[in-house]
């Protein structure tokens, strides 16, 4: 799901658009092919969801929403962002970090 990559790492992500909120909802799948579920509150519209998405994980991760760069998949659920200048191990950690201690990730409206 996170790969290092030589400008930061690689997030893999399996968007659902139109959701009630932004959230992070689990894992999907397993082993080389797990990607990070993310629900999105924004239509998939004129890439109004990739948009929302690309902020929402800005958020997440801290890091500036120019640094979330959307690399494949901009018309499908399946994507690929590269976040530039953060680590593997910073990514795994934000992540972990936007747990909420029920063990479920927390999002925002």
């Amino acid at each position: 799901m996170i790969r290092e990559h030589s400008a930061g790492c690689t997030l893999a992500v399996r968007a659902h658009p139109g959701a009630k909120k932004t959230a992070i909802t689990g894992i999907y799948g397993e082993g080389d092919q797990a990607a990070l579920k993310v629900a999105v509150n924004a239509p998939p519209i004129e890439g109004r969801a990739n948009e929302a998405l690309i902020a929402f994980l800005a958020e997440t991760l801290r890091q500036p929403k120019s640094s979330v760069q959307l690399l494949s998949g901009k018309s499908s659920r399946s994507k690929l962002f590269l976040i530039k200048g953060l680590s593997t191990p910073e990514a795994a950690t934000a992540l972990r970090k936007a747990m909420s201690p029920e063990g479920h990730f927390a999002g925002t409206e």
